[in-house]
């Protein structure tokens, strides 16, 4: 029912200005075991250094997610949107036909950490859209919050896939229980701290594959940030 995938066997890439683990294949990096899992296309943990980014990155027919563990990174798009997004935040930018998009580190002295997620959309060209969502640490403590979900139910930002996005903070006594249905798949993702899902333990940068219907728990976390994603 469990796959694990752990930090240490993703792929790892350093740019200079960047450095970055892949859970799945990205740009030179390929696993065939590990190309995607469903809808689930991208999971890569960023360290951006000060003052470095990128320009003018032209995407489309993609879902992409932008959630900020520490640091602050600047964004701007062809949509006219600009944020500067921190801690707690989760971007949602749905390329669809096409957009060009410029993300930059602002800091003059502090790295930017973060998960970059892609998700396939349900179909290709459609419109362009962007959203972003902040989530306070009460907001996830001992739960897990949904983030992302096709029809923006509880506050998510919306994605054009039939997929969700949870994301939960634990320690200690703190648990919660995901379900997954029939014909469904999950995908947990740790990134920071550590905790047990049913009895596999897991540290930051490890995942678990759940490619079984039945309930998932998330328990024993020690400062534990976890997301969940459902999908087709």
């Amino acid at each position: 029912m469990l796959e694990v995938r752990r930090s240490l066997d993703r792929g790892y890439a350093d740019h200079g200005w960047m450095k970055s683990y892949h859970t799945f294949s990205f740009a030179d990096y390929y696993d065939p075991v590990y190309e995607d899992f469903g809808a689930l296309r991208v999971i890569n943990e960023d360290r951006i250094k000060a003052g470095k980014g990128y320009d003018n990155r032209v995407h489309r027919d993609v879902e992409i997610l932008t959630y900020i563990l520490s640091g602050e990174l600047e964004h701007k798009d062809s949509l006219g949107n600009a944020a500067l997004i921190r801690p707690g935040d989760l971007q949602c930018l749905s390329a669809g036909a096409g957009v060009t998009q410029s993300e930059l580190n602002p800091s003059a002295s502090e790295s930017v950490h973060l998960l970059q997620i892609w998700i396939k959309p349900s179909a290709a060209g459609l419109p362009p859209a962007y959203e972003r969502k902040h989530l306070e640490l009460g907001e996830k403590r001992g739960r897990l919050r949904l983030m992302a979900s096709p029809t923006g139910e509880d506050g998510a930002v919306r994605i054009q896939q039939d997929a969700r996005l949870y994301i939960g903070s634990f320690n200690a006594a703190e648990r919660a229980e995901f379900e997954v249905s029939k014909g469904r798949r999950a995908y947990a993702h740790v990134a920071s701290g550590s905790i047990a899902v049913n009895e596999t333990r897991l540290n930051a940068g490890d995942g678990v594959k759940v490619t079984k219907p039945g309930r998932i728990a998330l328990v024993s976390g020690r400062d534990a940030d976890v997301l969940i994603f459902d999908l087709p």
